[in-house]
Formats: structure tokens, C-alpha cells, sequence
């Protein structure tokens, strides 16, 4: 193969990245997510909250393609890994009401796991929160059953244990979802009752939020948006992988709040601060969003895609940075 045509393979994006990157830009928000539909994506939710406006809603493709539902603004949406945002909030909540200590150890809530998982009487709360640990992402192991998840956290968690640790304690960081599990599992011990149950009281229902749910098994299936894996015709959406559910106005309302924090009490923000980020991304099959507070324009963007495979994830950041490049400009126009 010539040194150049190498090159290319090599080194430039495919031709569908470079296309959804160098169009023009179009004028509304909406021509965005219509234009997202042409680069392979299903479906797209988009929720804007521009501070001091009313909140805007978007949408573009299918909510279910097999059965020619357009895609719905106020379609319930498996949230995947934004869930840990609830999850670090209610943390500090507990922490702030000294019912949970981020600087005990996880053999401290579980002395059954020393030994199970390495350096169990070193891995303290805060380091689980932050992504330190060193614990093993569950969902990295080689055998974990995407096609049928864990029904149970017990069941899940095997897919972590008795694995050498990725890196001592608090000396790097590595995203693992055993943390978050591992975490949950802790609160409902301290708890007494499920830790999603003290999301409901603490953060759900002052925030007036009733479209958000901790599981599939708590909603209509209808009223939930088919998820799509590239190469794979079927709807996905049966898979139950123990996310929880949401409209994109519930996750931007709850979003709004945490980052101008009117979710907090006295000093629990300082707590959360210490520990957990402000915005987050999800990703199961078939579903995939980002959350984010743009500050500079007071602007909270929320956006579903449910599609996953090939460049879906990245045409969807793609369309994501537009779609706030738009509404950037017309704030500064």
C-alpha cells in the first residue's frame, strides 16, 4: 500500500465523523437533532434550560422504529452511569448527617470482602466515590453477560471478586462501576431500606421530580424509549441492567439544582464538592446521554441518543458540541 493511502487509513477520522463535524451550522437547536437522524442515530431527546427562560424540548427519529413511534421529548430514558450523580448526593447527604463516614473502609460495612476484593481494609468510602479504589470494573470482565445482566447486585458483583486490584489505593484513578455498586449496597445497610428509596425522600420529591425511577421493573414499558444497537435489529429495551430511569426535563432539573445548589442543606455541597463531579455521561446498550451545566450561558443541555455501536457514541458528542455552539451564539448574538 502506498506510504500516503497508509496514512490516511491510518490517521484520518471516517468520513462520517468528518461530515457531522463540517457541516455548517444550523440555526435552531432543532435542525441539530434533525441532522443527527442523517448521520445514523435512531433517535435524539434534547432538553435546554437557559436560565431564566422555560425550559425547551427536542426531538428528532423514533422512539420505536419497528412500530413507527416518532421520538418523544417526554419519554422515559434509561440514564445509565448519570445515575451516580443521585448516588454521590445522597453519599453526602448521609455523610453530612454523620449516618455514613467517607473516610471508613469498605471491610469496615463489609468484613466479608477482605480478601474477596484487595486492600478492602484500605479502600475507604471517598476513594470508591472518586473512582480511586483499584477495585476491578465488573463490567470489564471478560465474561460479564451483557446479553443477560446480573439479576441482583450479589450476582453482579461477582464479576469483581477475588481479582487482583488494578492499583493501590487512592494512587490513581480508573472509572469502575463496582464502586457505585458497592456503595449502594452500603447505604442500604447503613439505611436499614434501599438507599433508592432515600433518593426519592431527599432528592426526588423536593425537587418535585415524579418521572424518575430506580429501575425498569417501577414503570409502564411504553412509556420507556426503544434502545438500538448498531448491527442488531431488535429493541432492546427489555434489558434490564439496573438502570435507572428518567425524563430528560427530570435529569435537567435535577442538574440545575446540583450545580446552583439548591439540592443542598447547610453544608452538604462542600461534601460533594470534595467528592463527585457536576456533570456525567451514560452509557448502557442502547442508550447512551450526556448532562452537562454550561455556565458561561447559565445553560443546562441534556441529550438522549438510543443508539449505540460504531461512531454512535462519537457522532453524538459531535452533535452535543453543536448543538451548544448554537445555543452559545444566539446568547452572544
Amino acid at each position: 500500500m502506498p506510504l500516503v493511502a497508509l496514512t490516511c487509513v491510518i490517521v484520518l477520522p471516517p468520513w462520517i465523523l468528518v461530515w457531522a463535524w463540517i457541516l455548517p451550522l444550523p440555526d435552531t437547536v432543532q435542525e441539530q437533532a434533525n441532522q443527527a437522524i442523517k448521520h445514523g442515530l435512531d433517535g435524539i431527546i434534547v432538553y435546554v434550560d437557559e436560565g431564566g427562560q422555560p425550559p425547551a424540548f427536542y426531538a428528532a427519529g423514533w422512539k420505536d422504529r419497528k412500530n413507527k413511534i416518532p421520538a418523544d421529548p417526554q419519554a422515559l430514558f434509561k440514564i445509565a452511569s448519570i445515575s451516580k450523580l443521585y448516588v454521590a448526593v445522597a453519599a453526602a447527604k448521609l455523610a453530612h448527617a454523620q449516618r455514613l463516614s467517607l473516610d471508613n473502609t469498605l471491610a469496615e460495612y463489609f468484613p466479608e470482602l477482605a480478601g474477596r476484593i484487595e486492600n478492602a481494609e484500605k479502600i475507604t468510602l471517598r476513594m470508591m466515590l472518586q473512582h480511586r479504589s483499584g477495585i476491578p470494573n465488573l463490567t470489564d470482565h471478560p465474561n460479564y453477560p451483557w446479553d443477560n445482566p446480573p439479576k441482583s447486585s450479589k450476582e453482579a458483583l461477582e464479576y469483581a471478586l477475588d481479582l487482583p486490584a488494578d492499583f493501590a489505593p487512592n494512587e490513581a484513578y480508573a472509572y469502575c462501576n463496582t464502586n457505585y455498586l458497592l456503595l449502594g449496597e452500603i447505604m442500604d445497610k447503613v439505611l436499614g431500606y434501599s438507599y433508592h428509596q432515600y433518593i426519592k425522600e431527599e432528592i426526588l420529591t423536593p425537587l418535585g421530580l415524579k418521572n424518575t425511577f430506580s429501575s425498569l421493573r417501577e414503570v409502564n414499558i411504553d412509556d420507556v424509549m426503544s434502545g438500538y444497537f448498531i448491527g442488531w435489529e431488535p429493541d432492546i429495551k427489555m434489558n434490564d441492567h439496573g438502570s435507572m430511569l428518567a425524563t430528560a426535563e427530570d435529569v435537567g432539573i435535577f442538574l440545575r439544582a446540583l450545580n446552583d445548589g439548591s439540592l443542598f442543606k447547610e453544608d452538604e455541597q462542600d461534601i460533594y464538592s470534595s467528592i463527585y463531579v457536576y456533570e456525567h455521561t451514560g452509557l448502557v446498550p442502547g442508550y447512551q446521554s450526556i448532562a452537562k451545566y454550561h455556565k458561561d450561558i447559565d445553560t443546562v443541555v441534556i441529550q438522549f441518543v438510543n443508539t449505540n455501536g460504531g461512531y454512535a457514541w462519537t457522532i453524538s458528542e459531535i452533535v452535543y458540541k453543536r448543538i451548544v455552539k448554537i445555543l452559545r451564539e444566539k446568547k452572544n448574538s
